[in-house]
Parts: structure tokens; sequence; C-alpha cells
């Protein structure tokens, strides 16, 4: 496996494919940028992690040039060092950054089989963070996407937008190409206790979950929350920002300069058990993401904790969410503001459209359910691959005995 953006650790996609793959008697060897939590993971037995340093983080388009070309070299040479370690069955390439394809070609060379793993379209990307780009880097962004998928024998992504863009951008075939949702491990989330003092005594608490980006317009927000709070009154609800990221310093001084720190509460990045520990204590989920082609995994969280969210009309949030969210036109904070408001003041309707979303998680997307569309894959390319496939026929079994009760713990 190979994954550039985040480190593995952080990386909860990832480390759900890996855990799976694991308990099917696999061995695991992932390159990744080193980071103080990948300490959980160093010593998990069949699980090794090539490291290399982090590259400076960087918000300017030209940042990103240095930054994945670093990251290439890296993960050139530690690939190299893997396949000097021993056979390589199969090679999991993580997009974007849609880069490491000359990796895959090398390695398909040697024998191995590639996926790859797509959770986000780079050039759509890149609009939402920076505008309409020029012509010529709007060409190289899907040149390199079509390369990167062009280069693998299977391609797996997160909803029916990337696959269909696989399909006719890059040419892939529609039985190449598999939906692996990133929904939440159900026996996790039933492990989560709520914490009353968590809402500051207020009677209402908001979540919102997540790496803060450009992207992920927190300034549209906190324009909703200001609207909320000062104009409707919604002055009885602490609203929670759970995460961190490049937009983490200027998302606190747009809180300050509307006057909605008495309100807003910044936690920085929290362990896995911490932010169910907040999910499971409030009563409305948060997204503000203008991505029509991203299926918000904060949304899959919210559902599984029985949260109704309010969020933007887009195309891949209704898909996800249904009738377990409420929305508003996209970019309208106001508007998103007013359904914060009115969903606050409704419990009724808030349960009724939380339990619709617990029941979609249990009954489809978690990962339970989702583990057994990636096993799939991964043993419809190496059949009979993994040790433990070879030695006890009952662990497929087991996965979808899992699947069923929403219980099944595969880590």
């Amino acid at each position: 496996m190979i994954v550039e953006n985040v480190p593995f650790a952080m990386d909860h996609r990832l480390s759900k494919q890996a855990e799976t793959l694991l308990a099917r008697g696999y061995r695991v060897s992932v390159i990744t940028q080193r980071h103080p939590r990948n300490q959980l993971y160093r010593r998990t037995p069949e699980l090794r992690l090539y490291e290399y340093p982090p590259p400076p983080e960087s918000s300017h388009p030209l940042g990103y040039v240095v930054e994945y070309g670093y990251s290439m070299t890296m993960a050139w040479i530690l690939a190299l060092r893997a396949r000097l370690a021993g056979r390589i069955d199969l090679v999991q390439i993580c997009q974007p950054p849609d880069i490491y394809f000359p990796i895959g070609l090398m390695l398909r060379a040697l024998g191995s089989r590639v996926i790859v793993d797509q959770r986000d379209l780079l050039p759509e990307l890149y609009v939402s963070r920076y505008g309409k780009p020029r012509r010529s880097i709007l060409w190289a962004l899907r040149r390199f996407e079509k390369l990167g998928q062009r280069a693998a024998e299977h391609v797996v992504c997160v909803n029916d937008y990337l696959k269909d863009s696989a399909i006719e951008r890059s040419g892939i075939a529609p039985d190449a190409v598999t939906v692996v949702r990133n929904g939440p491990v159900l026996a996790r989330v039933v492990g989560a206790s709520p914490d009353p003092e968590l809402k500051r005594e207020r009677g209402h608490m908001c979540c919102w979950v997540g790496m803060m980006g450009r992207q992920d317009r927190l300034d549209l927000l906190l324009r909703a929350i200001a609207h909320a709070v000062f104009r409707l009154g919604r002055t009885d609800c602490q609203f929670v920002l759970i995460g961190d990221g490049e937009s983490f310093h200027e998302t606190q001084a747009l809180a300050r300069e509307l006057g909605l720190m008495e309100w807003v509460t910044f936690t920085g990045w929290l362990t896995e058990p911490d932010v169910f520990r907040y999910l499971a204590t409030a009563d409305l989920g948060l997204d503000a993401s203008l991505q029509d082609e991203v299926s918000p995994v904060k949304a899959l969280e919210y559902m599984a904790f029985g949260l109704p969210f309010a969020a933007f009309d887009l195309r891949e949030t209704r898909a996800l969410g249904g009738d377990a969210a409420a929305y508003a036109a996209p970019g309208d904070a106001e508007e998103l503001g007013a359904i914060i408001h009115s969903l606050l003041g409704d419990e009724q309707q808030r349960r009724r459209m939380g339990e619709l979303g617990r029941r979609r998680v249990r009954e489809e997307l978690s990962w339970e359910r989702q583990a057994l569309r990636y096993v799939d894959v991964i043993e419809g390319l190496h059949p009979g691959g993994s040790l433990r496939s070879q030695g006890d026929p009952g662990t497929r079994s087991e996965l979808k005995a899992g699947a069923a009760d929403g219980g099944g713990r595969l880590d």
C-alpha cells in the first residue's frame, strides 16, 4: 500500500483496509509518511511500515510540486526496498495525488497486480481549492488521473461519481471498477458512550468532523452558525469543530471575527474514541462542503450514531444521506443556518431522520458490509493468496457473519 496525503495511522480508510487484509491472513506493507501516531501499528504482526520523513506542508500550488516530487522519490526508494525484501503480490496505490503510476508499472513488470484506491478527483479538488485553473493545468491533472487509473488492473473508489469518472474519463471497463464506501466500523461505534459535560451546560450540541482544508468551506459553516446564533437566537447550542489541518488557524480567526468563540469549540485532532464520544453526545451533524463529487466520511459517521445532519444539496451528499439529512441550496449559508435552527427545535424530526441513517449504515454502508466488497476485489486479483484463506476457509464466512449482525470486529 502506498499513501501520501496523510500518515497511515490517520488514514482511517487505509487502516481499515489493512486491518481487513490482516484478518484474512495477508502480510501487509505500507509506504507512508513518518508520524508519531504510526507507533500504534509498528508492532502489529504481519504489518510492516516503510516510513519516510514528511515533506514540508504547503498551501500553494507550487509547494505541492515540491511535496509530491519529494514523496515520489521516497516512495520509489521504499518500493524498491520492499521488493528486495520479498515477493509483492498486490500493490494498492491511494489517489490522489495521481503520481505513483510509474511505481505501479514497475511493480507490474516484476509480477505484481496493481489496484488504485481513488478517494478523490484531483482536477475537481484543485478547482474547489483555487478556482478555475488554466486549461493546461486542468489537462495535466486529468492526464495524470488517467495514467494513474490505467496503470492499475482494478480501480476501487468511494462512490458512483468517481466510478462514472473512471469509466468515462479514463476508459476503464465497468467491471474493473468497484465502489467500496468508507463506512465506520460498527463494533467501534456501539462502544461509544455519551458525555453530557461536552455540551458545556447548553441544551444542544452540533458537531463537524474532519481535516480542515480550503475545500471544506468552514467559512460558510461559521457564517451559517452566526446566522443561527445572532439572527435566529439559537444561543442554547454548543458548536464543536473536531479536527485539524491547513485551515485550522484561519477558521479560528474567522470565528473570533464573527464573535462566535463563546459558542464554537475547536478541539484539534482527536483519536477515534474521543471523536465518537462527541458524536454519541451530539444532537446534529454538520457539513459545508461544496464538492459535488465527494461522499463525506463525516456523514457516514453521523448516520452510524443516529445523528441527522445539515449540509448543502450536492449529488453525492444526497445520495449518501437521503432522508437522514436536510439540505440547503449550495453555498447559501443563511439557509443552512435556518435548517440548523429548525432541526434543533424539532426533536421528533431529528429522531426520525437519525433512525433512517442508522438503519442504512447498519444494513449497507458500514465497513463490515463494505469490507466484503473490498475482499472480493483483492481475492479476485489474487485468488487463494492469503495465508489464512489457504488454511482456514471459514474466514470469509466470519466476515459475512460480522456484517450481518453489525458487530463483527475486523481488527
